[in-house]
């Protein structure tokens, strides 16, 4: 599977909430970083805060971008945010930008990006 088709892969699964499978394309010890320099551990750490945040939230990806070191891989999303944030109020084209670094095959790193905070939804 190529690099961008890998994180087209992720992503969705990670909107289908089905973790193990996320889980398994993650690799140990992996950097997952989002706006406001709020980490996490893991995948279910991410969604309990999602959880504080929104009611669900998905993408539209509209473009990746991949650069190439060596064996590892740096893809980039590009794309819009909909869902509908905790008081029932649905939103849509909030920007997002997404790099993850892969290595053999699993992701590394997760970086995000996005305007919630400029858009006032949430």
């Amino acid at each position: 599977m190529d690099a961008a088709a890998l994180i087209d892969k992720f992503l969705q699964l990670s909107e289908d909430r089905k973790l193990d499978e996320v889980e398994a394309m993650i690799a140990p010890g992996c950097k997952i970083e989002f706006p406001g320099g709020i980490r996490f551990a893991n995948m279910n750490e991410m969604v309990a805060n999602a959880k504080t945040r929104y009611s669900w939230v998905k993408k539209h990806r509209d473009r990746y971008f991949v650069g190439v070191n060596g064996n590892q891989h740096t893809v980039t999303s590009i794309g819009t945010l909909y869902g509908v944030n905790l008081a029932g109020e649905e939103f849509e084209g909030i920007r997002y930008v997404d790099v993850f670094v892969i290595e053999d095959g699993l992701i590394t790193e997760q970086m995000v990006w996005n305007d919630f905070c400029e858009s006032g939804v949430l």
